[in-house]
């Protein structure tokens, strides 16, 4: 395919997930836009998942991201995971686990750092397959987490260990 038809199908796939009104043709082009891996779609995918209200569609968007790999989608999905966490307070048997699941292997696809202190929550789960998800997302990010763990664990929490100044 040529530079004129990726970009046409790009630009097409762009229009779909802004003014479709079926929730699995924006939450298609989404994952449409994930598999092309365009760093260009990195702030666009950003600002639809600012907008978008239906779950579907919010978790092909946090997919596509994954997919593409790009920090620069680190802190809005990290906003979507505190939203997850502190809607309501809800406990962890009342999240919505599919996107939690999402947003753990976006982590761990993008491999920034700056997750970490995020996904150490998940340390702990209740849940065997969250809890494992985490563990590989930390071992595709930072290799080395449970030394390092191990190490700082006397005196610091897990999500103060892996924080990140900003």
């Amino acid at each position: 395919m040529d530079w004129n038809a990726k970009n046409a199908n790009f630009n097409n796939l762009i229009k779909q997930l802004f003014h479709e009104k079926d929730a699995e043709k924006r939450a298609e082009a989404a994952r449409q836009l994930g598999f092309l891996k365009d760093g260009r779609a990195v702030n666009l995918l950003c600002r639809a998942l600012n907008i978008e209200d239906e779950a579907m569609v919010v978790n092909r968007i946090i997919e596509a991201l994954g997919y593409i790999g790009d920090g620069r989608a680190t802190l809005r999905i990290i906003e979507k995971l505190k939203e997850e966490i502190e809607k309501n307070e809800k406990p962890e048997m009342e999240w919505d686990k599919l996107q939690v699941v999402f947003i753990i292997e976006s982590f761990a696809k993008i491999k920034d750092k700056r997750a970490l202190e995020y996904l150490g929550h998940f340390l702990k789960s209740s849940d065997d397959n969250l809890r494992q998800l985490t563990e590989n997302a930390f071992d595709a990010i930072e290799p080395d987490w449970r030394r390092i763990v191990k190490k700082a664990r006397r005196e610091r929490s897990i999500p103060d260990i892996f924080k990140v100044n900003m």
